[in-house]
């Protein structure tokens, strides 16, 4: 497992990008660098399970571990679902999980400061490394809109 961050600095409220970024409509759209078609579904309340999914309906199952209205969310990725069914018990699982994927809302100058941190696998960094800032530039011009 490595950790990635990254940051971008968006013209807009703290409470609007935080709304924008995990509204169903705009995820589909700032998500699309991972995978087009990419959506969710559940809610983002804290302790409730979501599921991140492709067209396919292949993707991730978690946990909402914590969820601070425009100041930070934190994501415990618990297993893959293949073709709709979940896997929170394989060695393949067992071995990253569980992982955290975590968004920070920060107050600057002009407009909001969106840090993201997570961790994950090795064989998933480099594509990781080149799909976030894409996604995030993505978000900044939906919000900016």
């Amino acid at each position: 497992m490595k950790p990635l961050a990254f940051s971008i600095d968006i013209a807009a409220p703290r409470q609007h990008v935080h709304a924008t970024m995990l509204a169903d409509a705009p995820y589909r759209i700032w998500t699309e660098p991972f995978c087009e078609g990419s959506h969710y579904i559940g809610t983002w309340e804290e302790g409730t399970k979501i599921v991140f999914l492709d067209p396919k309906g292949s993707g991730m199952t978690a946990i909402i571990a914590e969820h601070r209205p425009a100041e930070f969310v934190s994501i415990k990725m618990l297993g893959f679902i293949h073709e709709g069914i979940e896997d929170t018990e394989s060695e393949e699982v067992k071995a990253w999980a569980p992982a955290y994927e975590n968004y920070t809302f920060t107050d600057i100058a002009g407009g909001t400061r969106v840090d993201v941190t997570l961790t994950v696998a090795d064989e998933y960094f480099e594509m990781m490394s080149d799909m976030w800032p894409k996604a995030l530039v993505v978000l900044k011009e939906i919000c900016e809109q």
